[in-house]
């Protein structure tokens, strides 16, 4: 995905499932937590050619940020990753999916409590609900232990505010706790003070794919 296809998807709060068809590429929703946890760690990986971290599975059309995590919209923080499915195939990005959260987790992720943080898989047709439900086993059979990762018929995605896209990455200063430092350092603090890696590594230990 390029940037100004990105742009032009947050900008307008469309799906890009019907937009990215026509650069012959496929596109998934997941919702693994926090959104610029999950955005910036698929970035990464090779054959993803973007994501854009917004809101799925909710009723109400057109959530702002504050609504969805205030709670009553119904909708989970997501991620719609565009990727090759050529260079990576749709069961390799689903095992990555399950191996960088929680699954075991119903109440949120980490220390962000609450069903807007809770993890789910969206898919759009049968082929992709076989898919992931493999997964699911896979990741339940290496854990040993129950994952409550539901798989979830998708609806409309909403991009979030421009202000949430790419926050890993953003050199802009805000003013923190810690005083006056950029999203990217304000991005790594939180991290590391949620335990995200650290619970990651927990359950997964190396097989864990982004946890440092």
């Amino acid at each position: 995905m390029t940037r100004l296809f990105k742009r032009l998807c947050v900008a307008a709060a469309l799906s890009c499932v019907s937009i990215a068809a026509y650069a012959d590429t496929r596109i998934i929703t997941v919702a693994g937590g926090c959104f610029w946890c999950v955005e910036h760690d698929f970035e990464s990986v090779r054959g993803v050619k973007g994501a854009v971290s917004g809101f799925a599975g909710g009723s109400t059309a057109n959530p702002t940020y504050k609504q969805v995590t205030s709670g009553g919209t119904g909708h989970y923080e997501a991620v719609q990753i565009t990727y090759d499915d050529a260079a990576l195939p749709l069961p390799q990005l689903f095992d990555m999916f399950f191996r960088s959260v929680d699954p075991t987790d119903a109440g949120g992720q980490f220390c962000d409590r609450g069903s807007s943080y809770r993890t789910a898989i969206f898919v759009s047709n049968a082929a992709e609900q076989s898919t992931a439900e493999a997964a699911k086993a896979r990741a339940e059979a290496a854990l040993g232990q129950k994952i409550v990762t539901p798989i979830l018929r998708a609806g409309p995605f909403y991009a979030a505010e421009e202000y949430h896209q790419d926050y890993a990455k953003k050199s802009e200063r805000i003013l923190t706790r810690f005083g006056l430092i950029s999203k990217a350092n304000a991005y790594k603090r939180y991290r590391d003070a949620c335990g995200r890696d650290q619970r990651v590594r927990q359950l997964w230990g190396s097989a864990a794919p982004f946890a440092s």
